[in-house]
């Protein structure tokens, strides 16, 4: 019986530990943690790979339009708010946003003649009730 578990000791004893260069093959797995008591949608790609990026590794960059500037004319010209336009020159002009495009706007006064803006020229704007 003592010579058994001498022949076990010497036959792991005779087992090597891999080599360093073996390590850089080795995958990385990692258990799913999911359960199924959560609502979560299954992956595209497997747990562990890593996607690739469509221009060559770099980030792509956000949008350059955002629509914000479209959506706030839109509900300034449905609700027909006065507005104060300052424009670079410190001067400011009166009145209701009537349309607008990529280069310029139409302001809408009472009483005096109606205005085309070239946006270039506006510093900022603001509605008529907050100032």
């Amino acid at each position: 019986m003592i010579h058994a578990m001498k022949d076990s000791l010497d036959s792991t004893a005779a087992v090597r530990a891999p080599e360093p260069e073996s390590f850089t093959s080795r995958k990385l797995i990692r258990p799913s943690l999911s359960n199924g008591t959560r609502n979560e949608s299954p992956r595209s790609e497997p747990i562990g790979e890593r996607r690739e990026r469509p221009n060559g590794g770099k980030k792509t960059p956000p949008a350059e339009q955002t629509h914000a500037e479209n959506f706030y004319y839109q509900k300034q010209i449905a609700t027909r708010t006065p507005l104060v336009i300052v424009l670079r020159s410190g001067e400011e002009v009166h009145g209701v946003l009537e349309w607008y495009d990529k280069t310029c706007i139409k302001l809408t006064r009472s009483g005096q003649s109606n205005l085309l803006i070239y946006k270039q020229a506006i510093k900022y704007m603001y509605k008529e009730s907050e100032g």
